[in-house]
């Protein structure tokens, strides 16, 4: 009989606002129950931080810069997920699934970069905890990323989604999984698709005193530029890292927007972004071999009613998108659900990523296990 472990995933996104948790109980191949779900938000000092970082680190020679700033951060970052642990008050044998805000992904140079101490989490836990997710995969050739559509396969199984099917996570980064059968996982297909919330969260952060565009308020007042909103398709379309199949939010600026009013950056950046993720979709679905018509979204940036708006208009009508909310799995925390369940999957030495998932060689094993 299959043991069931109680897990809990905490995942930090591109947005680097605050972390997901999650409670899960799993054996880690074919079910899983949601037990509880709950978002904390970083403090003021912790988010400026983030992004402050980010924006200095565009290369490997960046962390060793950065290297105190970055230590310094992890460590307060660490400790905010040991107060959340404490707030969820689970029992002593629950696993940790611990992701780590990511501070620098580059797959090209062998380096996806999380800031959060395992060890340390450990120590002040007292619980095991599985971290360092994307290291082997990137080891393998792969891209670290998306490491979610094992998880995507998992929830399609058991609500009994009718295949195949398409899963649109929208966070800083928008990404895809198509899920074709539910006997052979090799078959699973994802990938980055390009910006999410990325583009519209930089621009509100820097022209308004908004940490991201509630609803699309602002884009839903404005007016798209025409001139930049082409010069930007042009930009993207001869962009040098086609080929790349994860991105980091740095790979994307909001530079050809600059001169443009709070609420007109906004519109003609949500109908750029709009239009990326529609045209990457489209080109997926078609190369994918199976007639998929059904998606499903999740992620934050399914609340940007704008955005989804624009998506949908720039769709074929036979393609239908609905919010993975609808049936009754919460779209906030589908990431963090999928990191407990991939730190189960670590402990029983199965694979989390597949070649045509990240573009690792072969299956690959995940995280490493702290334990006392």
């Amino acid at each position: 009989m299959q043991k069931n472990w109680i897990s809990i995933g905490l995942m930090s996104g591109t947005s680097g606002d605050g972390v997901d948790a999650s409670v899960i109980k799993t054996n880690g191949i074919n079910q899983y129950e949601s037990i509880k779900n709950e978002y904390f938000e970083y403090s003021s000092e912790i988010y400026k931080d983030i992004h402050n970082l980010k924006e200095k680190i565009h290369n490997i020679g960046h962390l060793k810069k950065y290297k105190k700033e970055l230590d310094d951060l992890e460590r307060k970052i660490t400790i905010f997920h040991c107060e959340i642990i404490e707030k969820l008050k689970v029992n002593n044998e629950a696993i940790i699934g611990f992701h780590g805000q990511t501070i620098y992904h580059n797959p090209e140079e062998k380096i996806s970069k999380q800031l959060g101490n395992g060890k340390l989490l450990n120590q002040l836990t007292n619980k095991k905890v599985v971290y360092n997710f994307r290291k082997n995969d990137i080891l393998n050739d792969g891209q670290g990323a998306p490491l979610t559509p094992i998880f995507h396969y998992l929830i399609s199984i058991q609500y009994r989604f009718q295949l195949p099917i398409c899963f649109l996570n929208i966070g800083g980064i928008s990404n895809i999984t198509i899920i074709k059968n539910k006997d052979i996982l090799t078959n699973l297909f994802s990938r980055d698709i390009g910006p999410g919330n990325c583009l519209i969260d930089s621009w509100v952060r820097k022209n308004s005193d908004k940490k991201f565009d509630l609803n699309g308020n602002f884009a839903a007042m404005g007016s798209r530029n025409e001139i930049i909103f082409e010069q930007a398709q042009e930009l993207y379309a001869n962009r040098r890292n086609k080929k790349k199949r994860s991105y980091d939010t740095n790979d994307f600026d909001i530079s050809f927007a600059r001169g443009l009013n709070l609420e007109d950056g906004a519109t003609t950046l949500t109908d750029f972004t709009a239009s990326i993720i529609s045209d990457e979709l489209i080109s997926s679905l078609n190369n994918s071999n199976k007639n998929v018509e059904n998606i499903l979204l999740c992620g934050g940036g399914r609340k940007n009613k704008v955005l989804l708006q624009k998506i949908r208009e720039n769709l074929p009508s036979n393609i239908s998108i609905k919010l993975i909310d609808d049936f009754n799995i919460d779209g906030d925390f589908v990431e963090s659900q999928a990191f407990a369940f991939l730190a189960i999957r670590s402990i029983l030495n199965l694979p989390i990523s597949f070649p045509n998932t990240t573009g690792c060689k072969l299956p690959c094993i995940g995280g490493d296990l702290i334990e006392n």
